[in-house]
């Protein structure tokens, strides 16, 4: 694979996708912080779930012979504010994924890189999934409130993610 505009690209998504890590790791340690385990489990499988993606394209770096440059990650903020702007915060961060995937996507249409374009649909789809679920999260928020037995009732709801 030659040294194009989209392995750059691609090298500059594994730092997102790390950033995207290191900031829900972040938002678990807020989570336990403030004593919401459940939270704070649904944070570190997002956080798991994002490297992954990050390997997803280092691996397809690695597959099509291309190099991986491992870029710095950015420091995450400590401290959140209530649940519901926490789970703002995260959809702001997946809609800002989205986009860069969307991004890719058009560089791979326009180097015509036809297995780049197949790779980018699974992120594509994945997106849909993560918005999707964070605004399901924010939506119930916004119901119980952030205090009370609701919230409390919440973080063992969020507590069963990867059993």
């Amino acid at each position: 694979m030659a040294n194009t505009k989209l392995n750059k690209a691609l090298n500059e998504q594994i730092k997102h996708e790390l950033d995207s890590s290191y900031l829900y790791l972040s938002m678990a340690s807020y989570c336990e912080t403030i004593n919401l385990d459940g939270f704070a489990s649904w944070m570190k499988n997002q956080s798991i779930e994002e490297y992954e993606h990050a390997m997803k394209f280092y691996n397809f770096l690695h597959e099509r012979g291309a190099e991986v440059e491992l870029l710095p990650i950015d420091k995450p903020p400590k401290s959140f504010g209530s649940t519901l702007e926490l789970f703002e915060k995260a959809l702001e961060n997946e809609q800002k994924v989205t986009k860069l995937i969307h991004k890719l996507y058009e560089a791979a249409l326009e180097e015509n890189d036809y297995p780049a374009q197949v790779m980018l649909h699974w992120f594509i789809e994945e997106q849909v999934e993560e918005e999707d679920m964070v605004r399901t999260i924010i939506e119930k928020l916004k119901m119980v409130g952030t205090q009370g037995a609701a919230i409390l009732m919440m973080d063992r709801e969020l507590a069963k993610r990867g059993e």
